[in-house]
Formats: structure tokens, C-alpha cells, sequence
């Protein structure tokens, strides 16, 4: 197997196949802004032979009431990271999911501003910034709105706001404020041309087969206002609260210094999480390591296979060399002590490989019945090959460690041998449908059955009417002449038809037993990881390896615990029954890495060819090594970042994904962000504002993104919906490919 060219973790992007629609539009520009209006009316009469009448009708004063100073909680559909999480989010945006599409843009900021500004923003703040919640756990101070606007609620500067633009009942409204100080503002608050950035409208509904090929109308019941944070959660964690604050009133501020008292704005909503500590370690990164050697160069062929490093010399000889293929092939050479007390060198390994095996015959040409005629012995070299001896002993070994087993499998012999030898010695039971009963149970019980059941108990009343006079008169029963049969082979009848199935029946649940183990043997569910890896250097911490599974091998387990109990040559022939079980796996994937603990919901995936395939087996060995069996062999296999809503971040190795902006395929990826960099450089942090508190630079002076992913995508300027599309931070996906 070897890793994709571009071998960096890639977010999780195909084809769509889920039946829902994503779309992102740039703003919700409402036909009227919330607030308060007079509908005038004028008519006109025209005279005919003097002056115009004019009269005015009364005016008709009307409101657009929208939320201004709180919010309703039924009208917030999500928030990321949920309130009062807790978890590793230094790489993520929060962000904030509204009912009502336009809500962001139903009130001006202010005079100048473009109307595509919100006048909102979501605010992140940490631990020891507010003064008025030091430890971030949504302290705020309330009030009604008149005590606010007049100051009375503390410290800090409130909003001038147009008092023809105030409703009288607003004054009594009660609302939330937090004081931000001066510094801490100028630090955060987003540039207006910013807050257009960091706001738009997602759809996501069914798709439209109607309209195929066609941008179909958004759909309102399916359209939800996102406002994101322009500011990164800490790395080194800790408490964070998120406000949305309304900005109105404070346009100035925004461009400008904040006064030195501060700010207190209102909080139409509130919430708390906590980020852990960043190890500088996430998915990502953990993936990239398994897949490339620096960060960017794949890993060769060789290292993803399941054997153990071993450097050649330049000219091997002709030994050195066949040491060489076999441990190419997943062997490990181990010290032997022969039966005549001599020591030597022998090979071994498991069932995995690191190279296809070489075929050995049908089962219907060899047998094993001992662990000496599975050696394999090397007489050019003197030695042993070790390892279907040691698969025979493996599977010997289990099986004499199971008591239901052992149980099972001898009672499913005894009932075989005694049917078969019924089979043998009464031929006419051969070719029908017969019963376990009929196999199994005395024939003299038979009989007499047959003769109570006969004519309604007639045959039984004659038997037992003509039985004295028969033994008064000295006559005896005989069998007829001609009747007597010659019984056959019972291992020569094994091979009639229908015979092997009606051996099954003898003993059904035992036969069911039996099948059922050897099925999990040919999974290599009882083996330990000590018998898949011989040598833990084959498979390191932090690694995967790819290997073929060898069906030899398994088969040599298989007759090694059908081995125990063996009396004469039809027990071994009755083995044969219970070896056509279940699928031999044909490859395997070993994870020895801290995906397996911490990210247990890891989606994995396998392919043949376009087809998912899916594992005979997956398992956990202790807590960081994970084996999955596939039945056939794979072509792909993928590592997946397990799935959550959409977010907006970065990824574990500094980048975004580019994602198209235009044609068919909006939304697909076309590559990393920024490129890699010299070794001086800090990728994505060169796009956050100078200061050391991780917030975004959108648009501002110096670096900023919004400029910079333009730029890669050769337009003037990208839309604030393209600009979300971008710092989707989607589940990364690794993908290993066979050559």
C-alpha cells in the first residue's frame, strides 16, 4: 500500500450521495430595516376651471419589530462548540446558527456602512479578560434598556442610539451587557468590512430533482443565519464565553480607538464551553505521521508492509539472501532447539504476510495430523521453516483449551460413527431423507415403534397373538433367504451423495458447535496479537501495516484442532465435515497507533476497486492496536475523521481547503492553503492580527485571508458565502492506495 501523492490528511469530499442540499448565500438584505415608519398619504383633485384641492389623509405611523436587545432561545438552532462542552477546539471558529435568515441584517450598522454589514457579531473571550466575569463562566450585568442607554448599568460606554429609532415599550425591555475593556475591544471587535465576512445564510434542505442542472430558488423553510468568531479558542486552554453582541451604536469604535472607559454592549445571547489544552497533536497530524516520513513525503511501499526492517548488504550470498526474501515475506528468524538437542536458526511467522504465499494443496490431497509434517525444511540451508507447524500447534492448543469444544466435537464424532455404520450396514436408509433418530437410536427401538405404529397397532396385535403358539410349536423367526446384505465401507460411503449431509444431521447442535468455533478460528478471534506479529518491530508505535493473509496457514490451525481426539482413520475422515465453513479473510490492516484510543468513532473504509468492502472481523488488541480482516483484496483503505456538523477552523496541519467557488462542482477541493512554506514560516498564523490573541486577520491591514484566498483563486474579491465555503473545516480523511 502506499499513501496518496498529496499525502496530508484531506477533508472527507466525494461525490454527494447523501439526499440533502448545502448551499451558502451571502446575506439576507431585508426589503424594510426594523424600525419605526409613517405611511403618508396625498390626494389630488383636479379642478376644471379653478385651483387644485389637495388634501392629506392622517398618517398611519407603523413598526418592523425585530429583536434589538435579546434574542428568544426558541430562535437559536445550534451553537458550536455547544454550551458547556468540553474538548479540544483551538482549531475551530465557534459560530452560531439563527432561526430567522435576515436577523443579522434587519437594523443598519450605521450611516456609511454597505448594507451587506451585520449588525451583530459573535465575540469570544477568555479567562481574566472581562472584568466583570474573570473566570468566563456568563457573568453579565441586566437591566431594563432605559437604565442601559442612560448608563446606570456600570462602567463603560454605552450605545448612542436615535431616539425617533426607540419604540416607548423598548425602554422597558430587559437586556444583557457586559463591559469590554478598551484595549480588549480594539483587539477584537471585527472591522465592519470584516463583519461582513464572518456572517451568512445556509440552506440545507432535499435536493431539487426538478431543476437538475439548475440553482434552484432557495428554499425558506430551510434558510438559518450563521454568524462566526473571528477569534481562535486558546491553545493552552481553559474557560471561554461567547457573546453576541450588537455593535450598533458603536460604529466609530469600530475603525477607530474604543474611549478609554470601555465599552458595554449588549448580549443578545450567551454561552460557556471549555477547550483542553492543545497538544499540538490532533487527527490530522496523527494520520500524516503514519502516512509520510516529514510531514510530505509518503512512506515507501516497503515500510507499510507487516514485516520486520532488515538492511541487505550490497551483494548478499546466496544464504543471505534467502533470509532476506522470507523475512521480506513477514519472517522473523528465531533460535531452535532441535528434537537431537542441536541449536540452530529457524524461520516463523503468523498468518499475515507481507507478500501473497505460495499455494499448497486442496485439502482433499493433504491432511495435517502432526505438527512435524508441517515443517518445512530448507535442506539447501539446513533449516526449518516453522510456521504452519506452529499454526497446527496454535489451533491444537485452543481447542484443548475449550471444554465445549473438545465436548462438542467428540460427541459430534461418536453420533457420525455410529450413523455412518447404520448408513453401512442398512444401505436402504442411504438416498432418502432420513432422520437423526433414524440414524442414531437402537434399531430393535425402531423396530418395535414401527410395529405399534403399523395398521393402527394391527401388525403389534398379530405379532403378539401368534407369539405363544410359535414357541409352544418350536418355530423361529429367520430372515429370508437372499436377505442378508454385505455392510459397505463407512468410509468408503463418506463419499456418496447426501451421506456427509445426513452425518451432519446426527448430531446437529454439537455439528452447529463445532463449525461455529472453527469459524471464529479462520477469523483469528482466539489468537493473540503475539501469534499475528511475532516481532514487534513489524509493527511500531504510531504506524500501520498492510498484509496478505495466508490461507494456509489457517487451514493448518483448522486441522490442528480437529486433530485432538483422533482414534482411527473415520474420525479423520469425519473431520472433513466440519473444514467447509465460513470465508477465510484475504487480507489484513494493522493500526498501531493513538487513533485506536482517542478517536474510537474513526470511520474506516476499504475498497476494491469502487466497492466498499466490509471486514470479517475488527478488533482491539489492548488499548492502541487495531486488526481488521477483509474477505477479499482491497485496493483502498481510509482513515476518516469521525463525522460532526459543519465548523469553520483550520486543520491539524495548518491549512484550510480550497474549495471550488464556481461551475459543476462548487464546493469540491482543490488543494491545501496555504502551500507549504519555507521552514521559517508559520503557515496559517501569519493570517491572524499581531497582538498574540488568535484572532483572525479577515481584511484588515497587513496579511489578511480574505485578500490571500482571492488571490488563489484568481478572482477580485470572493463573496462572504465563498468565504464560509473556505474555513469549512470538514472531517479529514487519509487514503492509502495499493499499487
Amino acid at each position: 500500500m502506499t499513501t496518496t501523492p498529496d499525502s496530508g490528511p484531506r477533508p472527507r469530499t466525494s461525490t454527494p450521495t447523501a439526499q440533502h442540499r448545502t448551499r451558502f448565500f451571502d446575506h439576507r438584505i431585508p426589503s424594510l430595516y426594523a424600525g419605526r415608519y409613517q405611511l403618508d398619504n396625498r390626494q389630488i383633485l383636479r379642478a376644471v376651471d379653478g385651483d387644485d384641492r389637495v388634501i392629506d389623509a392622517t398618517p398611519q405611523p407603523f413598526d418592523v419589530v425585530q429583536p434589538r436587545f435579546s434574542i428568544s432561545p426558541a430562535g437559536i438552532n445550534a451553537r458550536f462548540p455547544v454550551p458547556d462542552a468540553v474538548g479540544t477546539y483551538s482549531q475551530t471558529l465557534p459560530h452560531l446558527n439563527l432561526d430567522a435568515p435576515a436577523l443579522p441584517w434587519n437594523r443598519p450598522l450605521g450611516s456609511g456602512h454597505p448594507d451587506e454589514v451585520p449588525w451583530l457579531a459573535l465575540l469570544l473571550f477568555r479567562e481574566d479578560e472581562l472584568p466583570e466575569d474573570p473566570d468566563a463562566v456568563g457573568i453579565v450585568t441586566a437591566g431594563t434598556v432605559r437604565e442601559y442607554l442612560d448608563g446606570q448599568l456600570g462602567p463603560g460606554k454605552a450605545p448612542v442610539l436615535p431616539p425617533e429609532s426607540m419604540r416607548p415599550d423598548e425602554y422597558d425591555e430587559h437586556c444583557a451587557t457586559v463591559l469590554v475593556p478598551a484595549a480588549l475591544f480594539d483587539a477584537v471587535a471585527p472591522l465592519p468590512v470584516e463583519m461582513g465576512y464572518l456572517a451568512h445564510v445556509r440552506e440545507g434542505g432535499p435536493p431539487d430533482a426538478t431543476r437538475a442542472g439548475d440553482d434552484p430558488e432557495p428554499d425558506e423553510k430551510e434558510l438559518n443565519a450563521i454568524v462566526v468568531a473571528n477569534r481562535f479558542p486558546a491553545a493552552t486552554g481553559g474557560r471561554h464565553v461567547l457573546h453576541l453582541v450588537s455593535l450598533e451604536g458603536f460604529a466609530p469604535y469600530l475603525t477607530g480607538p474604543a474611549p478609554a472607559e470601555g465599552v458595554r454592549l449588549t448580549s443578545l445571547t450567551s454561552w460557556t464551553f471549555t477547550s483542553e489544552p492543545d497538544s499540538g497533536t490532533g487527527f490530522g497530524d496523527v494520520c500524516q505521521h503514519l502516512a509520510t516520513t516529514d510531514g510530505d513525503t509518503p512512506r515507501p511501499e516497503a515500510e507499510l508492509r507487516l514485516r520486520v526492517p532488515a538492511a541487505a548488504p550490497q551483494r548478499p550470498t546466496a544464504p543471505q539472501r534467502e533470509a532476506l526474501d522470507r523475512m521480506a515475506q513477514g519472517a522473523v528468524a528465531l533460535p531452535q532447539r532441535l528434537e537431537t538437542g542441536e541449536r540452530t536458526v529457524a524461520f516463523h511467522r503468523g498468518p499475515l504476510t507481507a507478500q501473497p504465499t505460495h499455494e499448497l494443496p486442496d485439502p482433499e490431497e493433504i491432511r495435517l495430523t502432526s505438527p512435524g509434517e508441517a515443517l518445512i525444511y530448507l535442506e539447501e540451508y539446513g533449516v526449518f521453516d516453522t510456521a504452519y507447524a506452529a499454526a497446527f500447534t496454535a489451533g491444537r492448543l485452543l481447542a484443548l483449551a475449550d471444554d465445549g469444544f473438545r465436548s462438542a466435537l467428540m460427541e459430534f464424532r461418536s453420533a457420525a460413527r455410529t450413523a455412518v455404520r447404520r448408513l453401512a450396514s442398512h444401505p436402504q436408509l442411504a438416498g432418502r431423507a432420513v432422520s437423526a433418530r433414524e440414524l442414531t437410536a437402537p434399531l430393535a427401538f425402531e423396530a418395535f415403534d414401527r410395529m405399534l405404529l403399523d395398521d393402527d397397532g394391527a401388525r403389534f396385535t398379530r405379532a403378539v397373538d401368534g407369539a405363544g403358539p410359535d414357541l409352544r410349536a418350536g418355530r423361529r423367526r429367520s430372515l429370508a433367504t437372499g436377505a442378508r446384505r454385505t455392510p459397505a465401507d463407512p468410509r468408503a460411503l463418506l463419499a456418496e451423495p447426501g451421506v456427509a449431509e445426513a452425518l451432519t444431521r446426527a448430531a446437529a447442535d454439537e455439528f452447529r458447535t463445532v463449525t461455529a468455533w472453527l469459524d471464529r478460528l479462520r477469523r483469528l478471534e482466539m489468537l493473540g496479537l503475539e501469534h499475528l506479529v511475532p516481532d514487534g518491530r513489524a509493527l511500531p508505535p504510531e504506524s500501520i501495516r498492510f498484509a496478505y493473509a495466508d490461507p494456509c496457514w489457517i487451514r493448518a490451525a483448522v486441522d490442528g484442532a480437529l486433530s485432538i481426539g483422533v482414534g482411527h482413520a473415520l474420525d479423520a475422515d469425519l473431520n472433513k465435515l466440519a473444514t467447509t465453513g465460513g470465508p477465510v479473510p484475504a487480507c489484513a490492516v494493522l493500526l498501531h497507533s493513538e487513533l485506536v484510543p482517542n478517536w474510537p468513532r474513526t470511520i474506516v473504509t476499504a475498497y476494491s476497486g469502487s466497492t466498499a468492502v466490509e471486514p470479517l472481523r475488527s478488533a482491539v488488541y489492548g488499548t492502541d492496536t487495531q486488526l481488521l480482516l477483509y474477505p477479499r483484496l482491497i485496493d483502498r483503505f481510509e482513515l476518516a475523521e469521525p463525522p460532526r456538523g459543519i465548523c469553520f477552523g483550520i486543520g491539524d496541519v495548518g491549512t484550510i481547503e480550497l474549495r471550488e467557488i464556481s461551475g459543476d462542482c462548487i464546493g469540491y477541493p482543490k488543494g491545501e492553503f496555504p502551500p507549504p512554506p519555507p521552514a521559517d514560516d508559520s503557515r496559517f498564523r501569519r493570517f491572524l492580527r499581531p497582538g498574540g490573541r488568535d484572532v483572525l486577520n479577515v481584511h484588515g491591514s497587513g496579511d489578511a485571508l480574505v485578500p490571500a484566498l482571492s488571490a488563489a483563486h484568481g478572482v477580485p474579491r470572493i463573496s462572504s458565502a465563498q468565504f464560509a465555503l473556505q474555513l469549512i473545516n470538514a472531517p479529514q480523511v487519509q487514503t492509502f492506495s495499493r499499487p
